[in-house]
């Protein structure tokens, strides 16, 4: 995990609708790089539309919310649609930008272990530096929480 006071990484990437992003262009604003292990899984949804709902909130803090998984476009762009998200998401499969913010860890599930994305989200202030880090993120609450760190 990045720690506050460190550069973000640098990335470009695709985005929903065809697009791409790349950290750098943001320069000048607030960004909200969160980490979410997977499009249309119900602990993801649910984060997903908790930053769409408070949108405004993060606007009037002149900051942007970025989400990445390791999902397609394709896939991100079924789940902006079905959610009515206001925000970026970022498909990174070959895990590059989750590895470079330590996000990409091993797991345990029903005794199960395997490599994938820890739920995390990152507060990058205007000079790309990390202004707040979260770690193995628990859904509900965690806005606030970004908000506060704003």
């Amino acid at each position: 995990m990045l720690t506050i006071g460190d550069t973000a990484p640098e990335f470009a990437a695709a985005t929903d609708g065809g697009g791409s992003i790349r950290l750098s262009d943001l320069r000048g604003t607030k960004v909200i790089l969160y980490f979410y292990p997977k499009d249309r899984t119900p602990g993801c949804t649910i984060e997903a539309c908790a930053f769409r709902d408070a949108g405004e909130e993060f606007k009037a803090r002149n900051a942007v919310i970025l989400g990445v998984s390791a999902d397609s476009v394709r896939s991100h762009d079924r789940f902006k649609s079905k959610h009515r998200l206001s925000f970026p998401l970022i498909s990174d499969p070959d895990h590059s930008i989750a590895e470079a913010y330590g996000a990409w860890r091993e797991k345990k599930m029903f005794g199960r272990t395997y490599m994938g994305i820890v739920r995390s989200t990152f507060v990058i202030d205007e000079e790309g530096r990390i202004k707040a880090a979260f770690d193995k993120v628990k859904v509900r609450g965690h806005i606030r929480q970004v908000l506060a760190a704003l």
